[in-house]
Order: structure tokens, then sequence, then C-alpha cells
């Protein structure tokens, strides 16, 4: 089978388009977490996926309006995991650790009294971008298109909160909002990245990415551009092999992910060899 034969299924069409939309809001964002060290956010909020799907599945929504009805469930998670890190006495990797113990195990005991996976967990749980509908396409385009527009917008203040947030704030900069945009955004980018990667991989789409391009030791801007190349290149090449070789898109785009981190690591660590 062609190239041109697979880009002809309208399924592998919004797959790509979607997978594209995703893989870049989920880089932006990741560059931003990976600096503040907050990239175990993503695998936080992938545990409190699998509960909130879990939860929307045993009341009985249709599985065409899963992702939308799980949104609101993992913003809040991702507001609490905000909330605990402002107190002093919990550290942020504790707090993430807290909400998503509760986000699997709320999803464990639904699961068990829904008498056991079925076919739909299980496809959120691996992931299978191949299935995306018209409704999560254009859901992911309206979060890449707010995402980059606010990026761009308030590139500054999310800059100087990124590397120093108690100067930020003695320059009159109110981190406490950005803070919220950003969690609140990272949920959504979780929420459809279970599409493309499954619930078991979401972190991988935020933290992988920008691994790689901080690898490159570029300017801020640059590093951010080259996270969203990186991602979008494992997509597309991903979903193209998956359906050629008969593999999961989600495991195939994870693992060339983690062959640019490869590469790009070690090609700066011979670089920097003494000569």
């Amino acid at each position: 089978m062609s190239l041109n034969d697979i880009l002809s299924y309208d399924f592998v069409q919004r797959a790509i388009l979607a997978g594209m939309f995703i893989a870049s809001f989920s880089s932006i964002l990741g560059v931003f977490l990976v600096l503040r060290r907050f990239s175990l956010i993503g695998d936080g909020l992938a545990h409190t996926t699998f509960g909130s799907v879990a939860i929307v599945m045993l009341i009985g929504i249709s599985p065409l309006y899963i992702t939308l009805a799980t949104l609101p469930l993992v913003m809040l998670s991702s507001l609490a995991i905000l909330k605990l890190t402002r107190s002093k006495r919990i550290q942020g990797d504790a707090a993430i650790g807290i909400v998503s113990s509760i986000g699997i195990a709320i999803g464990i005991i639904l699961v068990s009294l829904s008498n056991g996976y079925n076919v739909d967990l299980f496809s959120y749980l691996f992931g299978n971008i191949l299935t995306v509908t018209k409704t999560e396409l254009w859901l992911s385009f309206i979060v890449f298109l707010t995402t980059a527009v606010t990026v761009i917008i308030f590139y500054n203040d999310f800059f100087a909160i990124t590397f120093d947030e108690e100067l930020a704030q003695t320059m009159g900069i109110k981190t406490k909002r950005f803070n919220v945009i950003l969690f609140l955004l990272t949920a959504v980018a979780a929420v459809l990245s279970m599409k493309v990667a499954g619930i078991m991989l979401v972190s991988a789409m935020l933290i992988l990415p920008p691994l790689t391009a901080l690898q490159l030791s570029m300017s801020f801007k640059k590093t951010i551009i080259a996270a969203v190349c990186f991602s979008i290149a494992s997509v597309i090449c991903g979903i193209i092999l998956a359906f050629l070789l008969n593999l999961p898109a989600g495991g195939t785009i994870v693992i060339l992910n983690i062959g640019f981190f490869l590469l790009t690591f070690g090609a700066k660590n011979i670089l920097s060899l003494p000569r």
C-alpha cells in the first residue's frame, strides 16, 4: 500500500490532523512544565483521567462524548494539584502523587463495580488515534489555537514565571492567574492526548518532545518550536508506521519520541567529548 493510499482514508486524515494539533499544544505546554519541574503532572493527570473515564462510563455516557464529559473532572483535578502545590507543607511532587492516587483508586473501584474492563475502557488506556471523531478534531484545533494565542500574547509573563516565579511576582505579574491557565490547559492536553497515546502514555506526549528539544541548547523560543517539530514528526511517522506494520499507534508514536530523544542526547554527549 502506497503513502497516497494510506492518506486517502478519511479516518487517517482526521488522525493525522488531530494528532498534529494535540502534539503541538502538548509540547508547547510541556516545555514550561519540564523547566518548572512539573513533569510528573502529566502522569498524575493521566491517573485522574483514568478515574474520570471510569466515572463517565459507569454513568452510561455515550463513547462519542466521553472526552467532553471527562474534561471538567480532570480540570478540577489540575486545580487541586495547583492548590496543594501552593501549600508550604506539601511539595509539588507530593501534591501530584496525592491527586493521582485518588484518581487511580477511584478508577479501580469503579471498574470492579462495572464487572471489569471492557473494550471501550481498554481503548482509552492504550489509545487509538485512528478513532478520532470530528468533534475531537475540532476540539483539538480549538485548544491548539487557544494555547498558541495565549502563549504568544503572554509570552514574556510565562517566560518570567518559568525561570523565577518569585521575581515575576515582584515585577507585578499575576502569577496565580497564569499558573491556573497553564494547569487548566495541561489538563485539557492530558485528556486529548489519551486518544493519541492512551492514558498509560499521556505523560510521554508532554515530557519527551520538550526534553528532546532542550538537548539542542537553543533559545527559549527556538526550543518551543523544536519541541513542536519533534512531536509532530513522531505523530505523523507513528501513525503511518502503525498503519503499515499493524502496530498500536500510541506505542509507536511514543517509541519514535524516545528515539528522537536518544539521538539528540547521544549526539550532544558525543559532541561534548574532549577532542
